[in-house]
């Protein structure tokens, strides 16, 4: 099996390494390529009005200047030649990427990417608490993801979905199991704008995160919950986003 790695958290991503060890478990013909620089949040962005820079860093490891999705592309339709992948992984992010964070996540980006161009993809990421934010819990993913994959792909993954796996944020030890989930929603304001003054008191933003509306209950069966109560959460994503209920319903009032 030939397994492409990515990421959104760029070459040199301490998690970069994680999932190709999760890759070297199933298989020994893995190629890396991946972000030059980080691209956390990106989304599903294309590069069209940029040139696309290709470095070789390594035997089967490069980096292209440019988004995730373009670096699954460059894998697949020019590194790896006439063989292409039969396997996508993207990650291990650091960071959960769980409820709304699907939509923003270029380390979901990847593998929708790889499930656009046919390929079995999975987007792997690995939670943080305050306590592990500097130095995430690496052997959680090792330990569960590459049991995951072997089961998921032995199961057949239906050609229009991606697979979102995220591990908890405590030893593999801790962790209580794992959970089919469905994508959770947070409270509408853990958005925030922190305006702040540089040097000359002129006025620039970040966009920031309300820890409260983090700390909310989630619902059970989602992604937020499984995290919550330490189980490494497994989430089908359909790539057809379609609401079928709400058409037939807009069918009958535009008639």
């Amino acid at each position: 099996m030939r397994i492409l790695c990515t990421n959104d958290d760029g070459i040199h991503a301490p998690g970069l390494k994680v999932v190709e060890e999760i890759a070297r478990a199933l298989s020994d013909d893995v190629w890396v390529v991946a972000p030059e620089l980080d691209q956390s949040g990106v989304s599903h962005s294309l590069s069209l009005n940029d040139p696309l820079r290709l470095r070789e860093v390594g035997p089967r490891h490069f980096a292209v200047r440019g988004t995730p999705t373009d670096c699954v592309i460059m894998g697949a339709r020019h590194i790896l030649g006439t063989k292409p992948p039969d396997l996508v992984l993207s990650g291990v992010n650091k960071g959960r990427n769980v409820a709304e964070d699907v939509v923003y996540s270029g380390t979901i980006a990847g593998a929708l990417e790889g499930t656009i161009l046919g390929l079995p993809s999975f987007a792997l990421s690995q939670e943080f608490s305050v306590e592990t934010r500097e130095r995430p819990l690496w052997d959680t993913a090792l330990k569960f993801g590459p049991d995951i994959l072997r089961k998921v792909i032995a199961a057949g993954i239906p050609k229009d979905t991606v697979i979102n796996v995220n591990f908890p944020a405590c030893t593999p030890e801790e962790v209580l199991g794992i959970r089919v989930t469905r994508q959770g929603k947070r409270n509408l304001g853990f958005l925030r704008i922190d305006e702040r003054r540089d040097g000359r008191n002129n006025p620039y933003f970040w966009i920031g995160f309300e820890r409260a509306a983090m700390m909310d209950t989630p619902a059970e069966g989602t992604d937020l919950a499984a995290l919550r109560e330490r189980y490494v959460s497994v989430t089908p994503l359909r790539l057809d986003r379609t609401n079928e209920a709400f058409s037939e319903a807009l069918s009958a009032t535009l008639k």
